[in-house]
């Protein structure tokens, strides 16, 4: 009984720790916004057309990103890449990101003012 007890304290001790050092990497990505004007060309599709509503699945009007918060913008993407949050052709692009990627894209998009050159958004 004890080895049985003791097989799951070290399972769960391992399994803690590799979270912690998979969040600890994910920790010190930083974002780069002029790597992320290179990654932006799929999101412009949509968001770079003011007033943009899509109509499947449902009438949704798609947000503005340029002037967004940094954190705001890695936090929505890594939602979507989780599932956490629902948007079907969100997630099919979020999975595509990674970590690196979201972080450029969200820098990137950060940095744009409505006066911001080439800014998608305005």
């Amino acid at each position: 009984m004890n080895s049985f007890v003791g097989k799951h304290v070290v399972t769960a001790a391992l399994a803690a720790l590799t979270g912690f050092a998979v969040s600890a990497h994910a920790a010190d990505v930083v974002g780069n916004a002029k790597a992320g004007q290179g990654k932006v060309a799929m999101c412009i599709g949509c968001h770079g057309i003011p007033g943009y509503r899509t109509a499947y699945p449902e009438v949704y009007e798609v947000p503005m990103l340029g002037g967004q918060n940094a954190k705001y913008l890695e936090n929505a993407l890594h939602a979507y890449k989780k599932g956490d949050r629902h948007f079907d052709t969100m997630r099919a692009i979020a999975t595509t990101l990674t970590d690196q990627d979201i972080a450029d894209i969200a820098a990137y998009y950060a940095a744009q003012t409505p006066s911001s050159k080439n800014n998608p958004d305005k």
